[in-house]
Formats: structure tokens, C-alpha cells, sequence
């Protein structure tokens, strides 16, 4: 079993931002030199998500919309009680998880047809960590 990892930094012109990530994903498979286990891809923010999906305008809007819904941004949250005002931007990781597995077969990503790699972001306009791990053989 062998390990390999990455680390990218993000720092998004927005506040808010779905960064399609499905080519690093394959290039950091493609250096790791793993032909059968998983990638592990986190960020390693709590107001950052990692989330498998369509690559569809339509369908990010919608998710724009419907976190926006459930986590609106403004609201006097508790947390903002401590000088922050991003607690909205940690309750989407909540709702969007802050990882995902993905499992790599005969060398590639093991991906359904539509399925892409996507890092959110909830709280931008500064540098955050992400990692990638390839873990195999």
C-alpha cells in the first residue's frame, strides 16, 4: 500500500464560489501512479465543502438557492456573538459535507457519467487549504 499527497490552495474573487475541481482530481491521480484504491479530497476549512455533482449551471444556481435558503447569510447567528460574520458560511459545510472518497479503478477516477469534483467555497476572498490523497496500490 502506498500513499500521495497534495495539498492546493484556493483564494476565490467571490464569497461565495463552486470551483469545478475534476481535472486536478485526475492530475493528482495521474502523479500518485495508483491504479486501484481511493482519493480522498477535503478541505480542511469549516466553511469550505468538497461535493460530487453535475456540472450544470442550472443545478448550481440551485444549490446557490437552496443553501441560501437554509443557511441564509446576514442573520444575527450566535456565532457572530464572537466578532465573526460567517455563520452562515459554516452551516453550508454542514449541509455540504467536507469531503468526498473517490474510488480509482484500473488507474482512473471511478466516476459515474455525470458525476464532477467540485471544491465550495462559502466564506472567500482568502487563502484556503484543500488535500488530496491517493491511497493504494
Amino acid at each position: 500500500m502506498k500513499s500521495y499527497t497534495e495539498y492546493k490552495t484556493f483564494n476565490t474573487r467571490k464569497k461565495y464560489e463552486l470551483v469545478h475541481i475534476t481535472d486536478l482530481c485526475t492530475e493528482v491521480l495521474k502523479k500518485s501512479e495508483i491504479q486501484e484504491g481511493f482519493l480522498l479530497v477535503s478541505a480542511m476549512h469549516i466553511t469550505a465543502s468538497v461535493f460530487i455533482n453535475d456540472n450544470e449551471p442550472g443545478l448550481h444556481q440551485d444549490i446557490k438557492e437552496w443553501l441560501q435558503q437554509l443557511a441564509p447569510n446576514g442573520p444575527d447567528y450566535n456565532h457572530h456573538l464572537t466578532g465573526e460574520v460567517n455563520g452562515d458560511a459554516h452551516l453550508k459545510n454542514m449541509l455540504m459535507g467536507h469531503q468526498v472518497m473517490i474510488p480509482i479503478t484500473n488507474g482512473k477516477l471511478d466516476l459515474g457519467p455525470w458525476q464532477r469534483v467540485f471544491y465550495g467555497e462559502f466564506d472567500g476572498q482568502r487563502p484556503k487549504k484543500m488535500i488530496l490523497k491517493a491511497i493504494g496500490e
